[in-house]
């Protein structure tokens, strides 16, 4: 990412290890537009690339997440008779180069070797219910109000929402929020598998920095991106080749020196001090390619 990017739609903040992205048009309830897509795939490529940086979370400035896409620029869709996402030629690609089917909008979270949390302060829907799903974890404020919005707004689903969510809630919810577009609180959800936890709002962002501040320093970095590679790869897969890489990346990992940290500090009753995994750009290793079986 150019350092000399200004950040109009978005703001940046670093806390320890963990780099805080909040989509920051708070006088529009945080509606998506293409400078906002641009600013954010920018921002996800500099945590990506910051060796030092370990979790990521993203949320929204002021009383909502993102309430989707804006509705200026919907209605300039509609009368444009099409859809132009208003974005530069060339994009920051964060996440991609990991497997084919990654090198897409929102599902390069996929690809990236650092975990992403979504801290859902306030409304989301539309594109931020896409961006929410495709976090790796999901904490939302008691009260939030969500939606898929499309079918509302005379649209298919968007950006693979139609693979992902039955994943994260079952195929008959998930028909039920895409085919209605109707509105949910987050407490409702509570058991639907979509969120790791529904807390009070004033306690939502120092609950999700505590579990960052966890992924930042408490477990390996290279155990975390190989997990995080083996849990969307072996969605779609049998469990005979998800057990055979596990077997490989078990006995590469063995031989490193965070697996000697890792071990050295729980004999010893101290904190682990994991070196800083390399930056690969084709994912958490260079072993990590598809193989075949």
């Amino acid at each position: 990412m150019s350092d000399d990017l200004i950040l109009k739609v978005t703001s940046w903040e670093t806390v320890g290890r963990v780099a805080v992205i909040r989509l920051n048009r708070p006088h529009r309830n945080n509606a998506w537009t293409g400078r906002m897509h641009h600013e954010y795939r920018a921002l996800i490529e500099r945590a990506e690339t910051d060796p030092d940086i370990r979790c990521i979370v993203v949320t929204g400035e002021g009383r909502s997440f993102c309430v989707g896409a804006d509705s200026d620029a919907l209605a300039g869709h509609a009368d444009r008779g099409g859809y132009d996402p208003g974005l530069p030629a060339e994009l920051p690609m964060p996440g991609y180069g990991v497997r084919d089917d990654y090198d897409d909008d929102f599902v390069f979270h996929y690809g990236l070797r650092t975990p992403v949390i979504a801290s859902i302060n306030g409304p989301c829907a539309g594109v931020g219910f896409v961006l929410a799903c495709y976090a790796d974890l999901r904490f939302a404020a008691k009260g939030a109000r969500l939606a898929t919005a499309n079918a509302r707004l005379g649209l298919p689903a968007e950006f693979g929402l139609s693979w992902v969510l039955p994943r994260l809630v079952g195929v008959t919810r998930a028909a039920e929020l895409l085919m209605t577009g109707r509105k949910f609180r987050a407490e409702e959800a509570e058991g639907w598998g979509l969120f790791n936890e529904v807390i009070e709002p004033d306690q939502l962002m120092a609950h999700v920095m505590e579990v960052a501040r966890g992924l930042a320093e408490n477990v390996g970095p290279k155990a975390v991106a190989t997990t995080k590679y083996q849990l969307y790869r072996d969605a779609d897969r049998s469990v005979g080749p998800a057990v055979s890489d596990a077997q490989r990346f078990m006995r590469e990992t063995m031989a490193g020196p965070e697996f000697a940290e890792g071990v050295k500090a729980f004999r010893e009753g101290v904190p682990p001090d994991f070196p800083n995994a390399a930056v690969e750009p084709a994912g958490p290793g260079s072993n990590m390619g598809d193989t075949p079986g």
